[in-house]
C-alpha cells in the first residue's frame, strides 16, 4: 500500500490523549451486537502517519451505525511510547482502549505480523464483541498478494512488522497468507475480508482463503496512500443488504486520487473450487498449443511490477490479469467457458484505466500492455515463467507452497 507520511506529527498528541492503551477497567465485560468487525491496523512501518484521517473518518462512520454493530479497531504505530492497543467505536468516540497486555498477550518485542498475535487479537476481539449474526475483518496495512516471505524488502504477505523504532526499515516481519489463513480456520467464520491494502485480489490468496470467508473485497492493483474511506465504507460492510460487498466496493472506488481510479472486485469464495477445475482444463488447453514450454506474456495485462530498480524488464512482471492470459492464449470457445466460472467467482468489479504506484506508470506499465473493459478481470494470476528469467526460479517454487498450484493443475502441465 503507497501512503504518505502526513499528518502524524501534529494529530500524535491527541491520538494518544484518545486512544491510550489502558483499559477502562479490569473487568471483562463482553458486548454482544448483531454484527462485529476487526479493523486490523498493521502500521508499526512506513504507513504510520496514516492512521490518524482513517481514524477520523471510523468516527464518522460510526455515527451513522446503530448499537447492534460492533467495530473493533487494533493499533500498532511505530512509537517508542505507544504499544498496541485494542478499542471499540461507538456514535464517533473511541472507547473501552485495552493493550496486548490487558488482552492476555504479552507486549514484550511482539509484532502484529506475528501469527500468535493475529490470532489472539482477533480471537479476544471476537470473544469480547460476539456477533449473533456475521463477523467480518478488515487488513489495513503493506500487502503483495501472494508472494512469500524472503529477505528481499517489499516482496512479502500482509503487515510488515518493522519494530517500534524503526519507521522505514523494510526487513520487517510479515504475515504470509498461508499462514493467516491457518489461524483464520481457528477462529470465527467470517463473512467478508475487506483488503485495504496492495495486490490482495490474485487467485491464489483468495483459493488459500476460500473456507475463512463468503467474499474477499480488495484490488488487484496496488493502491493509494489514502486507502478506503472509512467513512462510508464500514457503514456499508455492516449493511444488512445482501449487496453489502458491492456497495462498499462502490464507496471505495469514489475515492479518487490524482485522478486516478482503483481496479477492484469483489469474491465470492464458495465459487472458486469450481473456478479451480476450469482453470484446470484450461492450463492443459494453453499447454497443448504451446507444446510444452512456457507461455509468452508479451502485452498481458498485468498489476504489479517487482523489480525496484527504475528500469523495465519483462521477467519482473507480477501478477498478471488471469482473464487477459486466458483470453490471449485459448480459443475464443475455450475462453468462454473458463470465464463463465471466473464470473461466478468475480461477482462484481469496478473498471479502471489507470491506478497509483510507486513506480512511473508510462515506463513500467502504459507502454507495456493496453487496457479496456475486455482485457481487466478484476483478479491477477500468477504465471510460471523460465527459471532463468528475473525471480521466477523463486517463484516458480513459491507458489508451490499454496493449494491453488495443485487445485489449479500448474503440475500436471509442467510449470
Amino acid at each position: 500500500m503507497l501512503r504518505n507520511i502526513l499528518l502524524y506529527m501534529t494529530m500524535a498528541v491527541l491520538a494518544l490523549t484518545q486512544q491510550g492503551c489502558s483499559s477502562d477497567d479490569d473487568t471483562f465485560s463482553a458486548r454482544q451486537g448483531e454484527h462485529t468487525i476487526l479493523i486490523y491496523m498493521a502500521a508499526e512501518n512506513n504507513l504510520t502517519s496514516d492512521v490518524m484521517r482513517n481514524l477520523q473518518e471510523l468516527k464518522e462512520g460510526t455515527r451513522q451505525l446503530s448499537d447492534n454493530n460492533n467495530v473493533v479497531i487494533y493499533v500498532d504505530r511505530s512509537s517508542s511510547k505507544e504499544l498496541p492497543w485494542m478499542a471499540r467505536v461507538s456514535r464517533g468516540q473511541i472507547t473501552d482502549s485495552v493493550s496486548l497486555k490487558d488482552m492476555g498477550i504479552s507486549d514484550k518485542d511482539e509484532l502484529t505480523s506475528d501469527p500468535h498475535v493475529f490470532e489472539d487479537v482477533i480471537r479476544y476481539a471476537f470473544q469480547r464483541y460476539p456477533a449473533t449474526k456475521d463477523y467480518g475483518l478488515l487488513l489495513w496495512g503493506h500487502s503483495t498478494g501472494w508472494i512469500l516471505e524472503d529477505d528481499i524488502p517489499y516482496t512479502r504477505g500482509f503487515g510488515v512488522d518493522n519494530g517500534r523504532n524503526d519507521v522505514n526499515s523494510a526487513q520487517g516481519k510479515w504475515l504470509n497468507v498461508t499462514t493467516m489463513a491457518r489461524v483464520l480456520k481457528k477462529l470465527p467464520h467470517l463473512k467478508f475480508i475487506f483488503a485495504d491494502c496492495c495486490n490482495f485480489m490474485c487467485l491464489e490468496s483468495i483459493y488459500e482463503l476460500r473456507q475463512v470467508a463468503d467474499y474477499i473485497i480488495g484490488s488487484p492493483a496496488e493502491i493509494p496512500e489514502i486507502g478506503a474511506p472509512y467513512n462510508t465504507v464500514v457503514p456499508a460492510l455492516l449493511s444488512s443488504s445482501d449487496n453489502f460487498a458491492v456497495q462498499s466496493a462502490d464507496m471505495c472506488f469514489e475515492r479518487k486520487v490524482k485522478g486516478l481510479e482503483l481496479p477492484l472486485a469483489v469474491a465470492k469464495t464458495s465459487e472458486m473450487e469450481q473456478l479451480a477445475q476450469a482453470t484446470r482444463v484450461a492450463l492443459k488447453a494453453v499447454n497443448n498449443e504451446l507444446s510444452g514450454g512456457f507461455p509468452d506474456m508479451t502485452g498481458i495485462m498485468y498489476y504489479y511490477y517487482r523489480n525496484p530498480k527504475f528500469f523495465y524488464h519483462p521477467e519482473y512482471n507480477v501478477f498478471y490479469d488471469a482473464g487477459d492470459f486466458f483470453r490471449t492464449h485459448l480459443t475464443e470457445a475455450d475462453y468462454q467457458s473458463w470465464k463463465q466460472a471466473l464470473d461466478k467467482v468475480v461477482v462484481y468489479k469496478k473498471y479502471s484505466t489507470k491506478w497509483n504506484t510507486d513506480k512511473k506508470w508510462d515506463t513500467f506499465y502504459g507502454n507495456n500492455f493496453t487496457i479496456s473493459p475486455e482485457k481487466e478481470h478484476g483478479v491477477s494470476m500468477f504465471v510460471p515463467q523460465s527459471p532463468l528469467s528475473g525471480d521466477y526460479a523463486k517463484y516458480n517454487l513459491d507458489i508451490q507452497q499454496y493449494e491453488w498450484y495443485k487445485a489449479a493443475g500448474y503440475k500436471e502441465v509442467g510449470w
